[in-house]
């Protein structure tokens, strides 16, 4: 974990219009700037960088956040991995949090690792292009199989001389560990004595998703019926090839901008495709897909399309993990190549333009692939078709999240009707899959919690609170089934409004002074002691009680302090809550006469404004009460009481919308 102390440096640093304009062209107009939003296909920029408020805002396509959530939206980064970019961008040397000795270990490994293989990638690419060897061996077969010097370059592709030593010796000459040498794959011992592993080998190093090299895939180039025509990494501290994509860390741009993950399965059909302009594609490695290298994916798109050879075997793979694709809601789509080809050699065949054209027109829904495939197998085996029912309904059931009820609905339509079966006999099995899984997890979540209890340990879990963005006009209105009119939905708006108006002038004033001896955010918390109950927005209650704790420790905390949560949600709504698009405009003084008030200026009158309306809240809620008390039969001192209360509560009310100049007409 990277120490508290090293975050705040970090972010001390950061200048967003730098940070962003790395990736986007950005043009200064007023005080902000403007450019294409990259996370969007548009002609006109409505992408707004704010460098006062260090937030960027797409008015497009609605996407907005900080320096960090854009590394994290653009580079697909962890919140570590985004820090960790930005330190090595400052020169920031990164303290960790005290961790077990174990663990320091485990890192210092990894980061040795780390530092090895970008070491080796070099040292392969050098001999590739460098050497007279590896031109006449290596690049010259890469070039007999179509690849050019760019593409090459792009994916650090080099080539281990078919030597016994030769990058061992460099290695150990350059100070590197042994025991690390080893454990990075790329040097072995034989007789006491290191060794090549990659020797006379095309090398394809395998990145993370900050770029740094993981791993190597290394292709034999002379056929040696003995040796494997490929070598691969081992599993160690940084690689671990269930969780890696091969062309995930070049792809992941594309992949986001058009909405669509294509799947191969070698490391040649990911370049050949990349060399075409094809950049949305990545490699399994050839193996079957696993949970982690879905969720890869999904990060950045829910929409893949498996391209794969259109023999038996090249089915059988497509065919691997479609029910873990459905489990995580991935819309799966296959096309198979034909003719015995692959998709390195059937776009240099076609040429890209006619293999997109292919793609588009090849696509093949999964699951009814899968039954088409498994109908032909049966032919007429009414066993055999009884089993490929159940296996439809069993699959049909992994597609369980709520917003993919319809999917499933539709599935089970189209499968019923080609397997030629009762649409509502296939729907009671599909719910028999769904009601065994379910009662299976009952089963392990009973047995996790009695083995707690026998610990004395807790098996429940606290909820805090903030699942649930409805509010409770909304809530309302689900609950009866109905809609909310026009009427109820501009009342919500503006009191969302008036709520996030409050949180807004906490963050942005709330360490300047009120009076003499109190400060604004004295005030406005010890008004909202009264007014808690009336902040619809659970969200904003996290972020006002959050405040409260440090604020009472201490601590000053600002808008930057929510700005940069690692806790995602609460950034992101603070971002929301900053006005990007209410900047005044420089060039006011050139068109008007007269000074215009800042915010800072009228802070005030601002908080005296927000807090207002929040309390016309309270007292218009106390009214409907007393007046819900006034319509049932009172004796009369208790009917004077009402009135009474009523009278006073019209009082507050006059003498409020005074304060926030407004005026009841009756």
């Amino acid at each position: 974990m990277i120490a508290q102390q090293t975050i705040q440096q970090i972010l001390s640093r950061i200048d967003i219009i730098e940070i962003v304009g790395s990736f986007v062209k950005l043009k200064k107009r007023g005080v902000n700037y403007l450019g294409l939003c990259p996370f969007h296909n548009e002609k006109s920029p409505s992408f707004t960088v704010s460098p006062v408020k260090e937030i960027y805002k797409c008015f497009g396509c609605g996407r907005s956040g900080n320096t960090i959530s854009f590394l994290m939206e653009h580079e697909k980064y962890s919140y570590a991995e985004a820090l960790r970019w930005l330190a090595a961008r400052y020169n920031v040397e990164i303290e960790e949090k005290e961790v077990s000795p174990e663990v320091r270990q485990q890192q210092q490994v990894a980061e040795s690792l780390y530092i090895i293989n970008g070491f080796a990638q070099k040292f392969f690419s050098d001999m590739m292009f460098g050497s007279e060897g590896g031109q006449d061996i290596g690049l010259s077969y890469l070039k007999e199989r179509g690849f050019n010097e760019e593409i090459m370059r792009k994916f650090q592709l080099g080539y281990s001389p078919d030597q016994r030593d030769v990058f061992a010796r460099a290695a150990l000459a350059a100070q590197y560990n042994l025991e690390y040498l080893q454990k990075s794959g790329l040097v072995v011992v034989r007789d006491e004595k290191p060794m090549d592993n990659y020797r006379g080998r095309i090398t394809f190093p395998i990145h993370n998703q900050t770029g740094k090299v993981i791993g190597f895939g290394a292709r034999i180039i002379k056929s040696n019926d003995r040796a494997p025509k490929y070598i691969n990494t081992p599993e160690n501290e940084i690689y671990v090839k269930s969780k890696i994509l091969y062309g995930s860390y070049l792809a992941r741009q594309a992949i986001d901008r058009q909405n669509e993950c294509l799947l191969v399965e070698g490391y040649t059909d990911v370049i050949s495709l990349h060399q075409a302009g094809i950049e949305n594609v990545v490699a399994s490695g050839g193996t079957s897909l696993t949970v982690d290298q879905l969720r890869l994916i999904k990060k950045y798109t829910k929409h893949l399309t498996i391209i794969y050879d259109g023999d038996g075997a090249g089915i059988k793979a497509a065919l691997r993990g479609l029910d873990m694709a459905l489990e995580e809601s991935l819309d799966v789509k296959l096309v198979l190549i034909p003719d015995k080809e692959d998709p390195d050699s059937y776009v240099r065949k076609i040429g890209a333009a006619a293999f997109r054209d292919f793609v588009a027109a090849n696509k093949k829904d999964f699951i009814l692939f899968q039954l088409e495939v498994a109908l032909k197998d049966a032919a007429g085996d009414s066993n055999k078709k009884a089993e490929l029912v159940n296996q439809m309904a069993e699959t049909i059931s992994k597609i369980n999240k709520a917003e993919d009820f319809t999917r499933q609905q539709d599935y089970i339509r189209q499968c019923a009707e080609i397997l030629r079966i009762e649409e509502s006999g296939l729907h009671s099995l599909v719910n028999k899959f769904i009601r065994g899984r379910i009662e299976k997890q009952e089963s392990r979540t009973a047995a996790q919690n009695d083995a707690r209890a026998a610990t004395g340990e807790s098996g429940m879990g606290l909820s805090d609170g903030t699942g649930g963005a409805i509010n409770g006009g909304q809530a309302q209105a689900m609950d009866t089934g109905m809609p909310p009119d026009d009427e109820s939905i501009s009342l919500l708006f503006r009191h969302e409004q008036n709520e996030r108006g409050m949180i807004r002038s906490l963050l942005d004033f709330g360490l300047k002074a009120w009076d003499e001896q109190t400060s604004v955010a004295d005030y406005i918390l010890a008004e909202c002691v009264e007014l808690y109950e009336l902040i619809d927005n659970k969200r904003l209650l996290k972020i006002l009680d959050l405040y409260r704790s440090w604020y009472e420790k201490g601590l000053e905390p600002t808008t930057k302090s929510f700005l940069y949560h690692e806790d995602q949600e609460l950034s992101t709504l603070a971002v929301s809550i900053m006005d990007l698009h209410l900047e005044i405009s420089p060039n006011w003084k050139d068109h008007f006469e007269g000074k215009i008030a800042t915010p800072e200026e009228l802070y005030r009158e601002d908080v005296l404004s927000t807090m207002s309306w929040l309390k016309l809240r309270k007292i218009k809620r106390l009214m409907e009460e007393n007046q819900q008390d006034l319509a049932k039969p009172h004796e009369g001192e208790e009917l004077m009481v009402l009135l009474q209360t009523h009278r006073h509560l019209k009082e507050l009310e006059r003498e409020l919308l005074r304060n926030v100049g407004t005026v009841i007409v009756k």
